[in-house]
């Protein structure tokens, strides 16, 4: 009777770990948490809007979606500051004067920067626990967004970031 039992414990064990050992498939590593320090790296720009997004619903705000325009404008961004290998915002042209001459008519409009954040899940969170980038993101009124991030192989940070987001003016 005992005997009896263990066996079909024994064999309700194996078939369960059969089972689990054979389907289970892990998944991929999230996007978020991806090296984007790495020649090739593309940044999941719709993880970040998403990201975003959540953030801000959870802070009583609408959701932002992606602007191509908002996301040029930020490519170009990333891409001057890691040429010049400085973190600024006014590598190239100040924030008001490149929206301006890219025809963007915001009624707001905000734009975070950062380096040397490897991942996007590492540039939210530097974004999230920094009071006035934290405000950038929770800005408003804002529906859009743009972001991008560029890897440069000989800066000490290796990865410079750009965000813009605004409310666009649909006059």
């Amino acid at each position: 009777m005992i005997s009896a039992r263990l066996s079909a414990a024994f064999l309700v064990l194996l078939a369960l770990a059969g089972c689990t050992a054979d389907t289970y498939v892990p998944k991929g590593e999230p996007s978020m948490y991806r090296s984007l320090a790495q020649p090739g790296a593309q940044l999941d720009e719709a993880a970040a809007a998403s990201m975003i997004s959540g953030y801000r619903a959870n802070n009583g705000l609408p959701a932002v979606t992606l602007d191509p325009e908002l996301t040029r404008m930020a490519q170009g961004q990333a891409a001057v500051m890691a040429q010049r290998d400085k973190l600024d915002h006014a590598a190239g042209k100040p924030f008001n004067v490149r929206l301006k001459a890219a025809g963007y008519d915001a009624k707001v409009a905000a734009e975070n920067i950062g380096a040397g954040y490897h991942t996007l899940a590492e540039a939210f969170s530097g974004w999230r626990d920094s009071p006035p980038h934290r405000a950038n993101m929770l800005l408003k009124g804002a529906t859009r967004l743009g972001i991008a991030a560029v890897y440069t192989p000989k800066s000490k940070y290796k990865v410079y970031w750009a965000m813009i987001i605004a409310q666009p003016d649909d006059k």
